[in-house]
């Protein structure tokens, strides 16, 4: 198969699901493999997504490594019950000297990269090449398919889910909100 693999599953349910509001989201930073926390309200938008899942059966909740993440898997949790499990590949892509940095000062020390970061086809400065992050997301998603859970939750990032749903031919939407749920019957 091609670098954009399809995935065939019976019966499989899932529910991606991005991390809510972080720290890095309200200073304005760049994301990437900056290490932030969840705000209040990061919170709160997972536990509302929690009690819209209350009463689903989800077998799995796999979940990126990275604090926002780890935080919003475990107030899922705290719900849902089920097995938790940290999946390193669903780390979002590396912005390299961008990553952490807010907006003033990536302009203000790296202008050129800044304007180049616009297009994802580039790598930022010491970063992640995009081919290599959709491969790492790719590699992880097809351990999570291996597992051959009936309903599995997946909680990462907006990269690393919008690799998943192009992998799985699915609409790519423009942005993937806070605490959104995208459900997928496979």
């Amino acid at each position: 198969m091609g670098f954009w693999q399809c995935y065939t599953f019976i019966d499989m349910k899932l529910y991606l699901i991005r991390h809510g509001e972080t720290t890095g989201d309200i200073e304005d930073r760049y994301g990437g493999a900056y290490d932030d926390h969840l705000t209040e309200k990061g919170e709160n938008q997972l536990q509302t997504t929690a009690e819209r899942l209350r009463g689903t059966a989800i077998d799995c909740i796999y979940h990126s490594p990275l604090n926002r993440a780890v935080e919003s898997a475990h107030i899922l949790n705290e719900v849902l019950g089920t097995e938790l499990k940290v999946v390193d590949g669903l780390k979002e892509r590396d912005y390299g000297v961008l990553s952490g940095l807010t907006k003033a000062e990536a302009i203000e020390r790296y202008p050129e990269a800044v304007a180049a970061h616009k297009d994802p086809a580039n790598t930022d400065p010491g970063g992640e090449p995009q081919l290599d992050f959709i491969r790492r997301v790719q590699d992880a998603f097809a351990t999570i398919h291996t597992a051959a859970k009936e309903s599995v939750a997946i909680v990462a990032h907006g990269g690393s889910l919008k690799v998943i749903l192009k992998l799985l031919n699915q609409p790519l939407p423009e942005t993937i909100g806070d605490g959104e749920i995208i459900e997928i019957n496979i």
